[in-house]
Parts: structure tokens; sequence; C-alpha cells
């Protein structure tokens, strides 16, 4: 079942990072397919900008979670194989 974007869809804040990139994905399949009126399209990028600032503000702190967890002490990521004699 799909959900249309409505006035009152635009409201309503995500309760987790996946439910904000589950509806983020779905305003960007329903914009792409042009499915939106202008006005509609105006909400949905609005409302994808909140997402967005909401998905940030959620990496952040996971961000600052794994820094006190490795001690302040965070790694470049090297593959298997590089970077290492």
């Amino acid at each position: 079942m799909s959900k249309k974007l409505t006035a009152d869809a635009t409201a309503a804040a995500p309760v987790s990072f996946e439910e904000a990139m589950a509806e983020l994905a779905q305003l960007v399949a329903q914009m792409e397919a042009g499915q939106l009126p202008l006005e509609a399209s105006v909400a949905a990028y609005a409302r994808g900008t909140e997402l967005v600032k909401f998905c940030a503000v959620q990496l952040e702190k996971v961000e600052s979670q794994v820094k006190v967890l490795e001690g302040e002490m965070l790694k470049p990521f090297v593959a298997t194989g590089e970077g290492e004699p």
C-alpha cells in the first residue's frame, strides 16, 4: 500500500532513523515518477529536508557514541591487505 503525501503527513516526526530513511526514499520515488502536483512536490521537498536533518542528527549521535566506545581514537578503515606491510 503506497502512502500519498498529504499536508497532515508533513507534521509527523519520524520514530526512527530507519523510518525516516524509508519515508525519504518513498518521497524521492514519488517525485521522480512525477506523481505529485507542484504544491505537493514543494511539500515533499520540505518534508525531505526535515527527514535529512533528522537523519543527520541521529548519525551524529551514533558517531559520538562510537567515539566514546573507541576512546576518541577513531581509526581510518583499511581494507584487508591494503596499507599494511
